[in-house]
């Protein structure tokens, strides 16, 4: 059953405060992303993805999700055990010896959910046209997701997979990118600009869909619905999600700085009170 508004918003306040934790946690990991994308994650496991209830690797009818930009791993991992995946418990494992959540995803622990490893960036694309084109094979109707950062579009492999999808009409493929124009060393534009993702894409023959309130979940629905209406039509559909790395915690928005750093015991409790709720059920 698909939750309504208020209830997916509650849920991302949960996911928030889980991102919070486990970072904090082993004091390693990337809350900036995950956080932005928060909302994301929420709206499509609980609302927009046709997916069974149990998990394996084929995925034959249902829609499917790569993560390509797989330092997000806590929010990816969030969303599934509150998605019903793996034990919720299993959260307070990030990162450490022996877990099935490791920092970067990977497929050799058997995680649910967990359909490629994705820790090096620019891969994810190949990997969901693939699985898109398997899909028209097996004659499965249903579509694939992935998700990639916009720092991400910087590596090449990406360019040659946007080329292929949309030469080989690959229009079972919704492709979202995270547009918070951020990265690891600074912004996009100074990094490497790389001026208008949306011209490129439609230079590459894909249709292109912009939400550009990327963190709040009725825009993210209407949009991906709207990207969904126009899978099937011959063209790789790409949406442009503009977000805000660190959203939903005022001292780690508006800055590249908390990309890949964990907050102290007073930016934990700050930042957990900012995302207070009646229905939390932490870990």
């Amino acid at each position: 059953m698909k939750r309504n508004t208020q209830q997916l918003n509650n849920l991302a306040i949960q996911v928030r405060r889980d991102i919070l934790r486990m970072v904090h946690a082993v004091n390693s990991g990337h809350p900036g992303g995950s956080l932005g994308c928060t909302e994301f994650f929420v709206a499509l496991y609980q609302n927009l993805m046709e997916r069974k209830d149990t998990f394996d690797m084929d995925g034959i009818g249902e829609d499917i999700f790569f993560l390509s930009n797989g330092h997000i791993s806590p929010v990816f991992y969030s969303v599934l055990a509150r998605s019903g995946y793996f034990p919720v418990s299993e959260l307070a494992t990030f990162r450490k010896i022996d877990s099935r959540l490791q920092g970067h995803p990977t497929t050799h622990e058997g995680l649910p959910g967990v359909r490629i490893a994705s820790g090096s960036l620019g891969q994810g694309m190949s990997v969901a046209i693939g699985a898109a084109q398997a899909k028209k094979l097996n004659q499965d109707s249903h579509l694939v997701y992935s998700l990639h950062g916009d720092g991400e579009l910087q590596e090449g492999q990406n360019w040659e997979a946007i080329m292929y999808a949309s030469a080989k009409k690959v229009d079972n493929l919704i492709a979202t990118i995270d547009l918070n124009g951020k990265q690891i060393d600074g912004s996009t534009d100074e990094v490497l600009p790389m001026g208008s993702i949306k011209a490129k894409f439609e230079a590459f023959d894909w249709d292109v869909v912009e939400i550009a309130k990327g963190n709040d979940i009725e825009a993210i629905i209407a949009g991906m619905t709207e990207a969904k209406a126009k899978t099937g039509k011959g063209k790789p559909v790409c949406v442009l999600l503009h977000t805000e790395m660190g959203n939903g915690v005022d001292y780690m928005m508006y800055s590249h700085a908390w990309h890949g750093k964990a907050p102290n015991d007073a930016q934990l409790e700050a930042a957990l009170l900012q995302n207070y709720s009646e229905d939390e059920s932490d870990y």
